[in-house]
């Protein structure tokens, strides 16, 4: 057993698939799938683990081609419309939200990740952001990140159904957790109704409202955490204040310590 062993110590710096993430080249996730297929190198080697402890990415290569130094984290706003997919590439060949970003977006804008998804059909507010970390802070369902839509449904339902979601509900074996639901208004046998709540499972919305017998007509979200989609237009993008970023950033960092 070495003296640093002994001693208890520890290799300075962060495992290297956290700071392909921050760096932007793919969520943690991905930069894991990209080690275990062989395409990281550093200093030449092959990097054999995500868990390899480095100080920085000096040296790093993907597909032999150098990372670059992380730029300051940046977030982007983004409506997207209906009849897109969350994805760089589809193989049934629809069109993707980078279809759409390359025009919505400013010159100069970063490589930018999704954070989370809105489905096929679901329109209104999509982040995006070049720090695979801060993805992965915003996505986590332990951060506790409010996610608000706006609903159109067909069918009937009264407010007290819509507020024991606030105790979870299970369906076909799956449990969700706490939403907020509020009836917003109605028009005979449609309403609209408001929906708030942090796990963001796939097709989570849809979902429980079917589970309360109504038919979803059209799905908006129109929150992120503090961010709004306000009068951004459908198809448009924005970059988010660097200082609305780093004020979030803070609360987040304060949320974690307490």
């Amino acid at each position: 057993m070495s003296d640093n062993e002994k001693s208890g110590d520890r290799p300075s710096g962060e495992r290297i698939a956290k700071l392909l993430a921050r760096a932007g080249v793919a969520s943690r996730r991905e930069a894991e799938r990209m080690i275990e297929a062989g395409r990281v190198k550093r200093n030449g080697d092959l990097v054999t683990t995500p868990a390899t402890i480095i100080e920085n990415l000096r040296g790093v290569t993907v597909d032999d081609q150098p990372v670059a130094k992380p730029e300051r984290t940046r977030l982007f706003a983004f409506h997207k419309p209906q009849g897109l997919i969350t994805a760089e590439r589809d193989p049934a060949g629809r069109p993707t939200i980078y279809n759409a970003l390359r025009n919505a977006l400013p010159k100069g804008a970063p490589r930018l990740m999704p954070v989370g998804r809105l489905d096929f059909n679901t329109e209104g507010l999509l982040l995006l952001t070049n720090d695979g970390e801060f993805k992965r802070q915003l996505e986590l369902p332990a951060t506790g990140v409010p996610r608000t839509y706006r609903a159109r449904a067909f069918g009937e339902v009264s407010q007290e159904q819509l507020e024991a979601l606030s105790e979870g509900v299970e369906i076909d074996g799956m449990r969700f957790g706490s939403i907020e639901a509020d009836l917003e208004r109605r028009t005979g046998r449609n309403q609209w109704i408001i929906l708030t709540l942090t796990e963001g499972k796939n097709r989570e919305v849809r979902r429980v409202l079917e589970y309360l017998g109504l038919e979803v007509s059209r799905l908006i979200r129109t929150a992120y955490g503090p961010f709004h989609i306000g009068d951004l237009p459908r198809g448009g993008a924005q970059e988010v204040p660097r200082e609305h970023v780093e004020r979030f950033r803070s609360s987040l960092r304060q949320q974690g310590r307490a």
